[in-house]
């Protein structure tokens, strides 16, 4: 796989399983010929991909603030070209394995490509504390835990591949956010069944300056189910820590028909995710989250290749009936752009149980956000591609790829998740109270 030259000896150095500080001269390349957050600020070598200017901070005309459904700044752009099953062989060196798979399969498939827009952009505190906390930042329980790190991306040179992925497990977004989505299943003969309809709270208290909250935790998730009806009055609660080796994530459920909260442990790994009806594991949302302690993570190198990306008439304006087709989401409402990704690969450790012996994920360069995902079972046969539609929240400004799609290439089914779509949202908004994530404000949160 080719790498990137300025991170080329970083990975020949140092090995895939390997930790180490960042040194005296990997900093000073910080905010120089690397972003502030470790990406190749230069363009590619044909200009392709263009240098990194700062991102989208300024809202374009028309958007409404506060609405947390944003408009494509991008609109009126047109396709360079268009990849398919005719002509991917003259495209194979930047199509993810996931992608190949896709457009093997099916003949219709398509990447419409457009111009590359390095959009994401982050706050300058955000920036700024990544150059100092970069310095002191490092993992414990063999990558498990993150340790020495907070309000800052902890590895912007990183050494191996659980660094890489703690980047994207705390990658930047604003403190508290406010959704509300649906998720849906498609079947393989393209019947789309909405499966979860969500009202949700996201904070994440490691990007608050000034937090009372556990500093212990990274993330919390608080969800309130509205739809189908057989979900309606559900909730859900998820806190994930730093150091998961010696905590673990805490999940809390309250189905209205037993009319209590239950601890459930098993919200977590690959557990079959009902949001999607079991089209993805609750370790898929995002493409990523939550441990890291059943696969070895090796950071393989950097790539170009095609990403959804500035996808924002999908995300925010489409319906499902312009959106949801058989067997993949409509080309038409996709852009897809040339971008360079981290790749990362995990194998699933000896001894270890879990659905996937392999996974392949690519890191967006100037988000860390996982992008694309390859799934393999344990016979080593590709089973699942996940693809994130990055959207950044130039309002913010804040990266943002929360809606996910997993296609199954065996059954020809697919579920898509945490999706706005044209009458949802994503907003920034104050904060919940400390007692608001406690298990007895779930229960009060639920109906009975």
């Amino acid at each position: 796989m080719k790498r990137i030259t300025s991170v080329a000896a970083v990975l020949m150095l140092i090995s895939a399983g390997a930790s180490a500080k960042l040194t005296a001269d990997e900093s000073k390349k910080l905010g120089t010929s690397l972003t502030a957050v470790g990406a190749e600020k230069a363009a590619n070598a044909d200009g392709s991909i263009p240098e990194y200017t700062g991102g989208i901070t300024q809202a374009p005309a028309g958007y409404v603030a506060g609405s947390g459904s944003r408009i494509d700044p991008f609109a009126a752009e047109k396709p360079l070209f268009s990849v398919d099953g005719k002509n991917a062989a003259q495209h194979q060196e930047k199509l993810s394995e996931g992608t190949r798979a896709m457009l093997q399969k099916y003949p219709s498939y398509r990447l419409d490509v457009f111009p590359t827009h390095r959009s994401v952009a982050l706050p300058k505190a955000a920036l700024d504390r990544t150059a100092v906390v970069a310095r002191t930042a490092d993992t414990s329980d063999g990558g498990a835990s993150l340790v020495n790190a907070s309000a800052a991306i902890p590895f912007p040179i990183p050494h191996n591949g659980s660094e890489a992925m703690w980047n994207h497990l705390v990658h930047y977004q604003p403190a508290c956010t406010q959704l509300k989505f649906s998720a849906y299943f498609v079947e393989q003969g393209g019947r789309a069944n909405l499966t979860s309809s969500v009202e949700g709270w996201l904070q994440a208290p490691y990007w608050q300056e000034k937090s009372t909250a556990d500093s212990n935790v990274y993330l919390r998730l608080r969800l309130a189910y509205d739809g189908p009806p057989r979900r309606a009055g559900e909730a859900l609660m998820l806190i994930d820590p730093v150091d998961y080796a010696q905590k673990g994530r805490r999940a809390y459920q309250y189905l209205p028909g037993q009319r209590r909260v239950k601890l459930a442990p098993d919200l977590a790994y690959d557990t079959p995710n009902p949001a999607t009806a079991g089209a993805s594991t609750f370790d898929e949302v995002y493409l990523f989250n939550g441990a890291m302690d059943r696969f070895d993570f090796t950071l393989v190198g950097k790539k170009e290749i095609y990403v959804p990306y500035n996808a924002y008439k999908a995300v925010y304006q489409s319906t499902p009936e312009q959106l949801l087709k058989q067997n993949f989401l409509n080309p038409d409402q996709i852009r897809w752009e040339l971008h360079r990704v981290w790749v990362v690969e995990a194998k699933l450790k000896p001894g270890k149980r879990h659905i996937y012996g392999k996974r392949t994920f690519y890191l967006d360069e100037d988000s860390w956000v996982v992008l694309m995902s390859d799934e393999y079972d344990a016979r080593g046969q590709l089973f699942r591609v996940g693809t994130a539609l990055m959207a950044p929240e130039y309002d913010a400004p804040s990266p943002a790829a929360d809606t996910h799609i997993h296609y199954d290439l065996t059954s020809g089914a697919y579920g898509i998740n945490v999706w706005p779509g044209a009458k949802g949202w994503i907003r920034m908004t104050e904060c919940k109270s400390e007692s608001a994530w406690s298990p007895d404000a779930l229960a009060a949160a639920g109906v009975r």
